[in-house]
């Protein structure tokens, strides 16, 4: 029974082939010439935002710029016809990073130094994973989120009681040293806390009372605990999200459990993990 919606067209299924496969020879020379496409064109900006080169060629990259975005702005159009649902993908990641890539060009028309925005078309090469088939290590990178997931409420917490030091702290310096030293208002003062206790140290603004001297050695002195404390959190968190990525197939030879879940054999004997087909030997 043919349901009320109409049939898709053996062209976009084949538009779809190149664009999407990459197991083909066409979807292969589509993806490397994409590539290089979206490097030259963020190489383009980058040369673009030196004095030097934008005073010798900058025509010829403002050109180059334009017809860059001309051809991306046909692709996106063609992911958009060859996509089976066109929402899906044009509020997908991918998709909204297409569109975002080629945005810039057509604002700076409006707005003069937007171009420079291009460069976020450097996101588009995520898709050297799909490319050359290193989609395994995007698995690695949902233990990563998982991580930080479970340690968001920890972290949460962390980064209020850090914002209320730092706001403790920059008043407190305020009131002891005051405009004369620099410190010409509270918001100043937290920015001098801020720089402090994040050990990054600008040197703009630095206290000159012994109290206030005092004051900014306690805070470098917690600045490094405020660096370490994230650290173990996630640490920790990536531990949890790895173990609890192993599955519970126990070694028939040695007994060992939690094993990774794609894992063949064991990893304390070498005996061949239950539920594993063993690969046919090639004649």
């Amino acid at each position: 029974m043919r349901s009320g919606r109409p049939e898709r067209a053996a062209w976009r299924d084949t538009l779809a082939n190149v664009i999407d496969n990459s197991d083909t020879r066409a979807g292969r020379v589509f993806d490397v010439l994409l590539i290089l496409a979206i490097v030259l064109s963020v190489l383009a900006v980058m040369l673009d935002s030196v004095g030097i080169y934008r005073a010798r060629f900058g025509s010829v990259l403002r050109t180059l710029e334009w017809i860059l975005t001309v051809l991306f702005t046909v692709e996106y159009v063609l992911r958009l016809i060859a996509a089976r649902t066109v929402r899906r993908y044009a509020f997908s990641f991918f998709g909204l990073v297409d569109v975002l890539s080629i945005l810039p060009a057509y604002v700076a028309l409006l707005v003069p130094g937007a171009q420079f925005l291009l460069i976020i078309r450097v996101l588009r090469l995520l898709r050297i994973f799909r490319i050359f088939k290193l989609v395994r290590y995007i698995s690695e990178a949902s233990v990563l989120t998982l991580a930080l997931r479970a340690s968001l409420a920890k972290i949460t917490v962390f980064l209020a009681v850090v914002l209320t030091m730092i706001v403790v702290i920059g008043t407190l310096m305020y009131v002891i040293e005051g405009p004369q030293y620099g410190f010409t208002s509270i918001p100043t003062s937290i920015y001098w806390a801020v720089v402090t206790l994040t050990t990054v140290g600008y040197g703009d603004i630095a206290p000159k009372t012994p109290v206030g001297k005092t004051l900014a050695s306690v805070a470098m002195i917690m600045g490094y605990g405020i660096i370490a404390v994230p650290t173990g959190i996630v640490t920790v968190g990536l531990a949890q999200a790895q173990a609890n990525r192993r599955s519970d197939r126990p070694c028939p030879r040695c007994g060992l459990e939690r094993h990774e879940t794609d894992a063949r054999y064991c990893r304390r004997c070498g005996q061949a993990l239950p539920g594993i087909q063993e690969p046919a030997a090639t004649p």
